[in-house]
């Protein structure tokens, strides 16, 4: 679909819309017009300028947000345009599976997104019983394989030792100001404009390379 034309002053987002069947698409079926309306009228209210709206049709809530080509054409769009909100009709528009909407709410998180159901801005955010449920069992399920994937490396560095006949260490952690420096510009920016400023302030990471946003969550979360 064609991106909306450029407006001073507002924040840039991108419109993401799902159809679950194919019985909902074509003339005469409103499906994707009422979710293109309640994302054009949330975002003239609010202050939004779309710069690109993206479909995937006929696509099942329940699908992993991975197989979906609209989404995946969504992100890099918005990640050109320097678009951070992505809009959609309603929470289930983005996904039925509370386990996708979770996973997904908290990769798009980490990407320096911020999603958004026009119906309830706080859908995905609530403290709900449920949702708190979920992310508590994703977190146990995230220290599990971060325990293991630990576990495995430290297994390969040993038996590297063994056969160099010298100690193999891992990756060095970020260093402390680095991490000092990431939390402190954080407030009011994306995780991408962080990793921007902290380029610009001589902080980069092994090798030469910007930090990327996914390391500075990690500084963020104190698990750098």
């Amino acid at each position: 679909m064609t991106a909306a034309a450029t407006l001073p002053n507002r924040r840039r987002a991108v419109a993401y819309y799902r159809t679950s069947s194919a019985a909902n698409l074509g003339e005469g079926k409103d499906s994707l017009r009422r979710q293109q309306e309640a994302v054009c009228a949330h975002a003239s209210t609010h202050g939004f300028e779309i710069v690109g709206e993206f479909h995937d049709a006929a696509v099942s809530g329940a699908d992993h947000l991975g197989d979906r080509p609209g989404f995946a054409a969504m992100l890099a769009a918005a990640t050109a345009a320097g678009a951070t909100v992505i809009l959609v009709e309603n929470a289930g528009r983005f996904a039925r599976d509370l386990i996708v909407q979770e996973t997904g709410h908290a990769m798009l998180q980490a990407q320096g997104f911020a999603l958004v159901a026009v119906d309830d801005p706080d859908a995905f955010t609530a403290d709900t019983p449920t949702a708190r449920l979920v992310r508590q069992v994703l977190g146990a399920v995230s220290e599990f394989e971060k325990a293991a994937l630990v576990a495995k490396l430290k297994g390969a560095r040993d038996r590297k030792s063994a056969a160099l006949g010298r100690r193999c260490e891992g990756r060095k952690p970020v260093p402390a100001p680095v991490v000092a420096a990431a939390r402190r510009l954080a407030s009011g920016r994306s995780l991408r404009q962080v990793a921007a400023e902290l380029a610009a302030l001589g902080h980069l990471a092994p090798g030469g390379k910007p930090y990327g946003a996914g390391s500075v969550a990690a500084m963020l979360k104190g698990a750098a």
